[in-house]
C-alpha cells in the first residue's frame, strides 16, 4: 500500500490548523519536505513539547514523506528557544540526514510563506502554494501522525496546550471529541468565573464562551481568559461596528502595512489601503479590496501594529469574502491593471529588521501574567462521551459510516468521504456505543 493510501485510511490532516488532507499533499515530487515546528502563537507549547517527547516519530514521518515525494532535502523549522526539542530531534535527525533550521522567536515564523523563505530563500508565487517552488510543508504533529499511521494507528488523539487563567498550564494528548470544559479541568480548572476561551491561539484563534465545544483534529489548544479581558471584548465587537470605527478613525498611518509579514516578503498586500476602501461605500471599494486579497490573516496588523486599535485584518477578511462572492481571484493580470501594484515578488530591505519578537506581542495583548511553561503530561484521559464533528478538515464533510446503536472500538472508522472527494476519514477516539450521527457523531463509553 502506498504512503498516500496509508495516510488516507488513517485520516491524517494538517494538524497545524488548516486541516488539509495530507494524502493529497504528498502526491507530487518535490525537492524539499519542510516540517513546521515554529509554533509562534502566544502561550502555545504543544509543538515544542511534541518534538521534545516524540522526536523519533516526527523524524520517522519526515523520512516516509521524503521517500514518497522523492525529496532530496528534509528540514525541520524550529525556534532556538526550544532547546530540549532541538536536542531530542538532533539525535534522530543526524542519522536520517534531516536538517534543523533554527528560527528566532518572532511572529509569525510559522506562516507557510515566511517559513519557506527562511528555509529555502525562495518566495512562493502570489496566491500560490509551496509545491510551486518544489516544497511540501507539514506540521510536526502531522508527521508524528504519519509515523503512527505506518504502524496501523489512525488519528484518534490531538496534542494540545491549555494555558492562560488555569491552575496548571499543561500540554497533553487527548481523545478527539472531548469538550473544552473537560480539557480545562485537565489543567486544574479555570481560575476565573465565566471565562472567555481562545480556541487555537490569541492571534488567529476563535473566541468562544461555550465549554461544550469539542476538540477536533485541528485544535492547537485553548487559552483561558477572564470574561472581560480586552482581547475578548475586541473580538466580540460586531463586524459592522469594527468597519464603521475604521471608516471614521483610520488616519492612514500605514503601520499595519509596514509591519505586515507578507508585505515585507514583497507581496501586494497593503492593509492600510483596504482600510481606505471602507470609506468608498457606494463605489470604488472593489479597487481597494484588491490590496487585501493576499492577506494571510495572521492578525499582526489588528492586534499589534495599529496604534488606534482598529481592525485592518478584519477589513482584509471582508475584502477576500467579497472577492469570492464576485468570483474574483488574484492573478498577475489583475496586478498589472491595478495602479501601484506589481506581480513581482522581492523581499523588502527591512524584512529582517521589522520582525516582531513574540514577547512584545504577549505584552501588547495583556497576556504577560499568563506567560508560563506548559509542560507535557502523559496523562491517561478517558472521557465518558465524545462528540466527533463530521468536518474537521478542508473539503467535504465526512459521512457517517455507523448507525445509532452500533458498538465501536477506539480506532474504528466512523465516517468517510468518497474516494473522489477532498476530505478525510474520522475514527472513534474511544470505545462505546454510537448515540447520535447527525450533525455530530456522539459516542458514549461502555
Amino acid at each position: 500500500m502506498s504512503l498516500a493510501a496509508v495516510i488516507r485510511e488513517a485520516g491524517v490532516v494538517g494538524a497545524g490548523g488548516a486541516g488539509f488532507p495530507t494524502h493529497v499533499k504528498i502526491g507530487s515530487e518535490v525537492e524539499y519536505v519542510i516540517a513546521n515546528g515554529a509554533e509562534c502563537e502566544p502561550l502555545m507549547h504543544k509543538d515544542g513539547e511534541l518534538m521534545a517527547h516524540c522526536a523519533e516519530r516526527v523524524v520517522a514521518g519526515m523520512q516516509a514523506v521524503m521517500e514518497a515525494t522523492g525529496a532530496q532535502k528534509g528540514v525541520i523549522g524550529i525556534k532556538e528557544k526550544n532547546r530540549e526539542a532541538i536536542d531530542a530531534l538532533s539525535r534522530y535527525a543526524r542519522r536520517a540526514e534531516v536538517a534543523l533550521h533554527i528560527l528566532g522567536d518572532f511572529y509569525p515564523a510559522g506562516d507557510e510563506f515566511v517559513l519557506v523563505y527562511e528555509v529555502t530563500g525562495r518566495l512562493i508565487p502570489p496566491g500560490g502554494i509551496p509545491l510551486q517552488i518544489g516544497a511540501v510543508v507539514l506540521n510536526v504533529e502531522t508527521l508524528h501522525n504519519i509515523a503512527l499511521a505506518l504502524d496501523g494507528t489512525p488519528v484518534t488523539h490531538k496534542f494540545v496546550t491549555v494555558a492562560g487563567a488555569v491552575r496548571r498550564p499543561v500540554s497533553c494528548a487527548v481523545p478527539i471529541g472531548i469538550s473544552f470544559g473537560e480539557l480545562i479541568e485537565l489543567a486544574g480548572g479555570a481560575t476565573v468565573d465565566a471565562p472567555a476561551i481562545m480556541d487555537g491561539g490569541a492571534m488567529m484563534g476563535r473566541l468562544t464562551r461555550n465549554l461544550g465545544d469539542c476538540i477536533t483534529k485541528t485544535t492547537g489548544g485553548l487559552i483561558v481568559l477572564p470574561g472581560d479581558h480586552s482581547l475578548a471584548s475586541r473580538l466580540e465587537r460586531p463586524a459592522a461596528v469594527q468597519h464603521r470605527i475604521g471608516k471614521s478613525a483610520c488616519d492612514q498611518c500605514t503601520y499595519c502595512t509596514e509591519l505586515c509579514p507578507r508585505y515585507l516578503l514583497g507581496y501586494a498586500i497593503e492593509p492600510h489601503k483596504v482600510m481606505r476602501g471602507l470609506v468608498f461605500s457606494m463605489s470604488g471599494s472593489e479597487f481597494w479590496n484588491r490590496w487585501g486579497m493576499l492577506c494571510c490573516e495572521c492578525g499582526l496588523c489588528t492586534l499589534y501594529a495599529c496604534p488606534e486599535d482598529l481592525y485592518p485584518r478584519e477589513a482584509c477578511q471582508q475584502s477576500k469574502r467579497v472577492a469570492r462572492e464576485n468570483q474574483v481571484s488574484w492573478t498577475s493580470a489583475l496586478a498589472e491593471e491595478t495602479p501601484g501594484m506589481t506581480a513581482t515578488v522581492q523581499a523588502h530591505p527591512m524584512y529582517e529588521s521589522r520582525r516582531i519578537p513574540l514577547i512584545q506581542i504577549v505584552r501588547r495583548l495583556g497576556l504577560a501574567a499568563y506567560d508560563h511553561p506548559a509542560p507535557f503530561d502523559r496523562m491517561d484521559v478517558a472521557p465518558l462521551r465524545v462528540q466527533l464533528a463530521l468536518k474537521q478538515h478542508a473539503g467535504a464533510p465526512a459521512r457517517a459510516a455507523v448507525a445509532v446503536g452500533d458498538r465501536v472500538r477506539a480506532g474504528d472508522c466512523v465516517a468517510d468521504v468518497p474516494t473522489d472527494a477532498l476530505g478525510a476519514r474520522i475514527h472513534a477516539s474511544i470505545g462505546g456505543r454510537v448515540r447520535q450521527i447527525d450533525p455530530l457523531i456522539v459516542i458514549e463509553a461502555g
